[in-house]
């Protein structure tokens, strides 16, 4: 298929707020390379246009969502400046206008102050190249109809990135990194939908430690080279440590964090 012409398609549908035919269904040829020939073509479109990319976002790395997406792995894309928004106070006003069916997951951001070494995936290691974490909702969007699409659609369709909410970040300290591999493992978290929790989850979700998921990515993208590795100042968020849950306009959604001290949960409040 002709690459060019799929990414301006994905690109007028996150402009417009639409949905297109899966590309997997019109071809079904179409696979993981193809899918990120898409993703490079859309980032040279999106830096022309004046966007500036900020970080990357690493989704399915919870495996307990796999069967309901049809994932078969890990997918990544970039975070741009647009997409960004940092929280004040650890609350959030986010309009949905332009999003189709938008979903929320907690997560947890990490900003780099080094690339992370190549071949060594062990938590304690990965936390040397980490300024500072903090906890992260990620909106995802899907521009197929009824989230409906094949792997390989997902990683093309700006593996589903739409806004990242960070909260306050904890600055890292050399002299916490073994506790903190832990922390950052076993925490908890609880979702919750006005005031209600509608779904709990572990840091363990996320590829089995979220750092493990800052290594998958920087793995992948040694065997993609359209695509730039890992920089210092880069904010990466790591995946959903639980379900990702329908949300609308007039609703107030929040996180709370359990067993990782200095991490606060967020609250956004959706708009129109």
């Amino acid at each position: 298929m002709d690459t060019a012409r799929l990414a301006r398609e994905l690109l007028a549908a996150l402009d417009g707020g639409s949905t297109i035919p899966s590309i997997v269904a019109r071809d079904p040829g179409f696979g993981w390379d193809e899918g990120y020939r898409v993703a490079a073509e859309l980032l040279k479109l999106r830096r022309a246009r004046g966007e500036r990319t900020v970080g990357r976002k690493i989704g399915f790395t919870n495996r307990n969502i796999w069967a309901e997406y049809g994932a078969t792995a890990p997918i990544w894309a970039h975070i741009y400046d647009r997409t960004l928004i940092r929280a004040s106070d650890q609350q959030a006003a986010v309009s949905l206008k332009g999003s189709v069916r938008p979903r929320l997951e907690p997560e947890i951001a990490f900003k780099l102050k080094a690339p992370l070494p190549a071949g060594n995936g062990h938590p304690e290691t990965v936390l040397r190249s980490i300024e500072w974490y903090a906890p992260s909702f990620e909106i995802v969007d899907c521009h197929f109809a009824d989230w409906k699409f094949g792997p390989a659609d997902a990683a093309a369709d700006f593996s589903l990135h739409w806004r990242l909410i960070v909260g306050t970040p904890c600055q890292l300290r050399s002299v916490e990194i073994p506790v903190l591999a832990a922390q950052l493992r076993d925490c908890r978290v609880d979702l919750s939908r006005n005031r209600v929790v509608a779904a709990r989850g572990v840091g363990a979700n996320a590829l089995g430690h979220p750092l493990s998921a800052l290594a998958y990515l920087t793995a992948a993208l040694s065997r993609q080279p359209q695509f730039e590795p890992l920089a210092a100042g880069e904010i990466i968020t790591t995946g959903t440590l639980t379900a990702a849950l329908p949300i609308k306009p007039g609703e107030t959604w929040s996180s709370r964090y359990q067993g990782l001290p200095g991490v606060e949960g967020l609250t956004l409040t959706f708009t129109e």
